[in-house]
């Protein structure tokens, strides 16, 4: 049943619902919206397989720029209404990004990214040990 599914699996069955009737478009209304990075990377991920093995046009409403740059081909961004950027992600530049949301500052686009980011491990000095013991044998 669709109820017990978590979201990023929710939306992948509200995507296969909408392929099943063969469309000529896929509109997406935020469709990582409330969804944990890695749900969102699958669902995007998803959608661009479409686009791509399908030749369809994919639309989405996101909030997201790391996502907009990663996963779109073209980015619009609106400001009340108004078309204020139409271009590819590589010319959304931070002063672009001031514009399409009316700041006065720059924004720190960490707070909304769903970027999945590996953290870097540090190797604890026990696990050192043998390395060392070699380099100091002698």
């Amino acid at each position: 049943r669709a109820e017990t599914l978590s979201g990023g699996q929710q939306q992948r069955v509200a995507i296969a619902r909408a392929l099943m009737q063969t469309p000529k478009m896929v509109l997406a209304d935020e469709p990582i919206a409330s969804l944990d990075p890695l749900s969102a990377e699958k669902v995007m991920t998803a959608l661009r397989e479409i686009r791509d093995r399908d030749q369809l046009t994919v639309i989405c409403n996101l909030h997201t720029l790391d996502t907009a740059r990663t996963y779109c081909d073209r980015v619009i961004g609106m400001l009340q209404g108004k078309i204020v950027f139409d271009d590819v992600p590589a010319k959304l530049t931070p002063a672009v990004v001031k514009d399409i949301y009316g700041a006065d500052t720059e924004l720190n686009e960490s707070v909304t990214s769903t970027s999945m980011v590996t953290p870097v491990r540090k190797p604890s000095p026990r696990s050192l040990a043998p390395a060392m013991a070699a380099l100091t044998a002698g």
